[in-house]
This record gives C-alpha cells, sequence and structure tokens, in this order.
C-alpha cells in the first residue's frame, strides 16, 4: 500500500510522508493531521478491544474538527451471509497463498465503535460503485468521521 500511495503522490505531485505502523500506536504527535485515510485496515484488527484502541489513536492525530474516510469489509455482502463475524480469506500471491484475518462488520456496529471511540459521524454509505437502494448488502463500509473540537 505505501508503494502504490508513493506512486500515486508522485504522479499528482504531492508532498507526503509515509510510514509503516500499527494502527494502534501510530508514530505521530497529537493532533497532527486535518485529513486521514484508513482504507480495508480496522477488519484486519483482531478483537474489538484492540480495534477501538485504533480507532481512538485515529481521533488521536486529527487536529479538532479533522477528519476521516474509512472503509471495512461488510458482513451484509451476500457472500458473507452464512459466515461467522471472523474469518480468515486466502489471499493469493504468485508463489504462495497467505491467510488473512478479517472481522466482519457491519454498518451499525462501525459506527457504534466509531462513536466509542470519539469520533463524530459525518456519514455512513457504500462504495461508489454500489448502485443498489439498499446499501446494508453493500461490499464495502464507508465511513466519513470528524474528531470533536
Amino acid at each position: 500500500m505505501l508503494k502504490l500511495a508513493r506512486k500515486y503522490a508522485g504522479k499528482f505531485h504531492f508532498e507526503v510522508g509515509l510510514a509503516a505502523a500499527e494502527a494502534g500506536c501510530l508514530p505521530y504527535p497529537d493532533e497532527t493531521f486535518d485529513w486521514a485515510l484508513s482504507v480495508a485496515t480496522y477488519h484486519h484488527i483482531k478483537g474489538e478491544e484492540e480495534r477501538l484502541k485504533a480507532l481512538r489513536e485515529l481521533g488521536r492525530v486529527l487536529k479538532p474538527g479533522g477528519e476521516a474516510f474509512i472503509t471495512v469489509w461488510n458482513r451484509g455482502q451476500p457472500r458473507f451471509w452464512f459466515r461467522r463475524k471472523e474469518i480468515v480469506v486466502p489471499w493469493r500471491t504468485k508463489d504462495k497463498t497467505l491467510y488473512r484475518y478479517y472481522y466482519l462488520f457491519s454498518y451499525g456496529e462501525l459506527e457504534k465503535l466509531a462513536k466509542k471511540a470519539g469520533l463524530k459521524i459525518l456519514k455512513s454509505f457504500p462504495e461508489s460503485a454500489y448502485r443498489y437502494p439498499v446499501k446494508h448488502f453493500s461490499r464495502n463500509i464507508c465511513l466519513l468521521v470528524q474528531k470533536g473540537d
């Protein structure tokens, strides 16, 4: 993901400072960012307390009024209807298969956790490619949150 972020930043001449870090312990001072992106992160964190800690950490590094865009896999998508909330999914690379942990969120569960972390929900919605009237079956849950003043 860092390689893709560097490539994208270079393409559009963005100056960025990127770092690989644990979501629950970000290497930045309090109130550093006006905006943050967290794409496909929180569904890989095992344990509700660890997920809550990571969301609180996101709030810590946002400036007052700062916003973050979050995406996670949606448990409501049809392929997960008869599966548990915690699953292991095979991820194939060129020469091997890795098994990755996923926690499958519902819209309400993600919103509740974000609020518990002290974040204000600005918008909860499916990814833009989803074209059906009932958002609860979308592939991904998108959440736009804001740190309070």
